[in-house]
């Protein structure tokens, strides 16, 4: 969805200011009395919209990832439910159209998945990438926010596994396990791991299907 509005952003803003000419030309027509009604009309709108814009659209594009993934995938069909999947190619030519990960990227494989922790947790477990360039990112999808990064920047890019848990969660961490506590049972997970040149890019892929899921046992 994000993809679509910026990419058709232009004539979109253009359409609704014509839209919104019109109708104030219509108005004003009719007497300035018309303009001034929808003066405090559209400050009533704003003033009651923002906040309902600022509150559900994080909701809506996390649910957008959502569907997506579960539904198509990143472009060989759906990726179930706690299962972490890595696009072969870095083009986003290479995607399947509409592909929430479309973003022409040329240097990097993605990853994408999406976490239900409210069962059981959920153990991460992170090859050892020591001189590459990777980074998990996880978002919750009540505010969209971004909760928690793995990654070269945030953690090293050593080997290493991480416990996902969902609020409320009192077991113990293994020994060795780095605790992740998550705000919500439900985690969007989008990664991306550096491809140098086409010479690298098995390499890179081999490494980012070594990035997975699985249930703590």
């Amino acid at each position: 969805m994000n993809h679509l509005i910026m990419k058709y952003s232009r004539p979109l803003t253009v359409a609704m200011l014509a839209i919104f000419a019109w109708v104030i030309y219509q108005r004003a027509s009719r007497g300035w009395g018309e303009v001034a009604t929808l003066a405090v009309a559209a400050l009533a709108v704003w003033l009651l919209g923002t906040p309902l814009f600022i509150v559900l659209w994080p909701r809506i594009t996390v649910g957008g990832f959502r569907r997506a993934i579960l539904r198509r995938g990143l472009g060989d069909g759906p990726i179930p439910v706690n299962t972490l999947y890595a696009t072969r190619g870095t083009s986003s030519a290479s995607l399947a159209p509409g592909s929430v990960l479309a973003t022409g990227t040329q240097d990097l494989l993605y990853l994408a998945g999406w976490l239900d922790l409210g069962p059981e947790p959920l153990l991460l477990h992170v090859p050892d990438l020591t001189g590459r360039y990777y980074s998990l990112q996880f978002t919750a999808p009540s505010d969209g926010a971004n909760v928690a990064y793995v990654g070269t920047r945030a953690t090293g890019s050593g080997a290493g596994d991480y416990l996902l848990t969902a609020p409320g969660w009192t077991g113990a961490v293994p020994g060795g396990t780095t605790h992740i506590p998550a705000p919500s049972r439900s985690l969007l997970v989008i990664g991306r791991v550096f491809v140098r040149d086409d010479a690298d890019l098995d390499a890179a892929y081999a490494l980012a299907k070594q990035i997975q899921v699985e249930p703590l046992r």
